[in-house]
């Protein structure tokens, strides 16, 4: 295959924050994963477990989503503020029935965010909750000066505002976050994002309505028709299925049909995004709305013995072709689709990182989020295809002088011959790195933590300023030029 880098002129920017994540409560992502406690003998900081935080950094994490997600719409921000060991405990009526202590909470998320170093994306809850406490929620976070909420924070210890670069008001308002006909919550969208205040001259709050799931266009036609004028951002909501929503099936030991079923499925995303833009298009020519697609990725069936309203299943190198893939499509798209968050970010679906005790192993998904980190904030380079191949998904962008190429093999068999080519300058200082699997479902372990990971990536030549790049079965490759 032949693919022309036309580098003389760039599309549209491929934003950080498609690269985000996602944290609910959920299972063992909070509790065990990001959150062990003070009095732990796990390395922390104020109770921040501190090897998730540093792995995460070397993705340059651009944007976490927290409190849910379902929880979401159930959770009260005021359970979670004060001495903690003064807090309500709660049930998580949503994910497994368990009790939560609230240790975890609005201080504790943005202690998070600043270890990070990302963008906070708060979601606030329509569905069982008040207008009252989204607006009492959002002074407490940002309000700089004297009011009830900002002394209350300054009482917990916090003098100076946070920055809530993004508030999404409701989630999944269509199903968990309250089933709600589409003109209903376009009218209590309306309402409640009125008192989502930009108290902070420098650092307006980026309002995100709850969109569609998967392909209910008629959704996003009354949203956009109705709340459009109010809306930066728009949800979409869509999870890649090896089978159906009622036979989820297993994420490793899986026959090969499933392979393809799974990344098929995760594929469906372009049909997607193109006919909800399209949709928006006519209401928002100028795209002044984005498409926020904060919840995406493999929902596979939970590994044998654990609860299964955690949601924890293990990640395997089908499970990096879905990211690259769908990071692809993303990439394509960015001119409408300015953020996504992959679901979820510790111990739960296509997590970057499980967690056992002191225990902590990166998944085949996180390799593939390291090696893509610097697509982050390129810009977007067409490529010219020429006797296109099967099971090969390519994707290019330029940042400082640099040309970053992504290459994802899907075949289970066939070794992929590439021959990239300029338009304009030649080839030069190349580094290349791959995530190539041996099996189809390779994965990571517990005692086998580097089974899949990232390695330096040899198998490709320059001749005659071509670029020849031979990519194997089931790997994903970067290069940098």
């Amino acid at each position: 295959m032949k693919a022309k880098i036309l580098n003389s002129k760039s599309k549209s920017v491929v934003s950080k924050h498609i690269y985000g994540h996602f944290a609910e409560h959920l299972g063992r992502c909070i509790y065990e994963g990001f959150w062990v406690g003070e009095e732990s003998q796990i390395p922390n900081h104020k109770g921040i477990r501190l090897d998730v935080v540093n792995a995460l950094k070397e993705l340059k994490i651009p944007v976490l989503r927290w409190p849910g997600g379902c929880f979401a719409d159930e959770y009260h921000w005021k359970d979670g503020i004060g001495p903690q060991k003064e807090r309500k405990k709660i049930v998580n009526t949503h994910w497994g029935g368990v009790v939560e202590n609230n240790h975890f909470g609005t201080h504790e998320f943005f202690d998070l965010c600043e270890l990070l170093g990302c963008d906070a994306y708060v979601n606030g809850n329509v569905g069982s909750g008040t207008v009252q406490e989204m607006q009492e929620w959002v002074e407490y976070m940002t309000f700089d000066g004297e009011s009830p909420m900002a002394n209350e924070r300054k009482q917990n210890g916090r003098e100076q505002p946070w920055k809530v670069k993004f508030f999404g008001v409701g989630n999944e308002s269509w199903g968990c976050g309250g089933n709600m006909r589409p003109e209903y919550y376009a009218d209590l969208y309306r309402r409640y994002q009125t008192y989502v205040r930009s108290y902070q001259a420098d650092a307006p709050i980026y309002k995100i309505a709850c969109g569609p799931n998967v392909d209910d266009y008629h959704w996003t036609e009354v949203l956009m028709r109705n709340a459009g004028s109010f809306i930066d951002g728009l949800t979409l909501h869509h999870y890649a299925l090896a089978s159906n929503w009622e036979n989820k099936r297993p994420a490793t030991k899986f026959p090969k049909e499933e392979w393809f079923s799974l990344i098929e499925s995760a594929q469906k995303m372009d049909e997607f995004i193109t006919k909800h833009s399209e949709i928006m298009d006519k209401y928002d020519p100028e795209k002044k709305v984005n498409l926020i697609v904060d919840e995406w990725g493999s929902w596979l069936a939970v590994e044998p013995g654990t609860n299964p309203g955690f949601l924890y299943q293990q990640n395997t190198i089908r499970d990096a072709m879905v990211a690259a893939v769908t990071l692809h499509i993303f990439h394509k798209h960015c001119a409408r689709v300015s953020m996504a968050n992959i679901a979820q970010t510790v111990n739960v679906l296509q997590a970057m990182i499980l967690t056992e005790e002191q225990n902590m192993l990166k998944t085949p998904t996180y390799h593939v989020f390291e090696m893509f980190k610097a697509h982050q904030e390129g810009e977007l380079l067409e490529l010219a295809i020429e006797n296109e191949l099967p099971h090969l998904s390519l994707s290019a962008t330029r940042k400082n002088e640099m040309i970053t190429l992504s290459l994802c093999n899907y075949s289970l068999e066939d070794t992929k011959r590439v021959a990239y080519t300029l338009e304009e300058g030649v080839f030069t200082k190349i580094e290349a790195f791959g995530l190539i699997g041996d099996q189809m479902d390779a994965h990571n372990t517990f005692t086998r933590p580097e089974q899949v990971r990232k390695t330096k990536f040899t198998d490709f030549t320059i001749e005659d300023n071509q670029l020849i790049v031979n990519m194997p079965p089931m790997s994903v490759v970067t290069l940098s030029l």
